[in-house]
């Protein structure tokens, strides 16, 4: 039986992702995501915030570039990686990552400009075409959840 490696998130954007364009015109996005819990210890309110590190590749990578700010609140479906590499005094260093497969802006009408819906994005690991569209808009304008 094969595992599962499936890793869901609700958080804000520590910073802007960071976009490089690799040999090949392969094009990777990364950004830390913010994820904060609340719970109560000796009737104080204490807020404990887990930082995590998104990885999205390709199309994801283009269309989070020209849709993910700074604080900007995101849902990420993705997966749990974990590589190393040697920094420059050869010390063996882990870096454990969510390589997104796909992300969902959130929020109020409000945090987007007035033209724009809610995007739903989705990775595939063929390219995206240049018609591809985002943010067709549900005839209710409802969310899709």
């Amino acid at each position: 039986m094969s595992g599962v490696n499936k890793v869901i998130l609700v958080g804000h954007l520590g910073k802007d992702p960071e976009v490089r364009h690799l040999d090949g015109g392969v094009t990777v996005a990364s950004f830390p995501l913010a994820t904060s819990e609340t719970y109560s210890k000796d009737g104080k309110r204490v807020e404990q915030t887990e930082w995590h590190n998104i990885v999205m590749w390709r199309g994801l990578a283009e269309i989070a570039s020209k849709y993910l700010q700074k604080g900007k609140l995101v849902y990420i479906e993705g997966k749990l990686r974990t590589r190393s590499f040697e920094d420059k005094e050869k010390v063996k260093k882990y870096v454990t990552e969510i390589v997104a497969e796909n992300f969902t802006l959130l929020g109020r009408k409000t945090d987007f400009e007035p033209t724009q819906p809610v995007i739903i994005a989705q990775n595939t690991e063929t390219k995206i075409d240049d018609d591809f569209s985002i943010g067709a808009k549900d005839e209710r304008g409802d969310l899709p959840f």
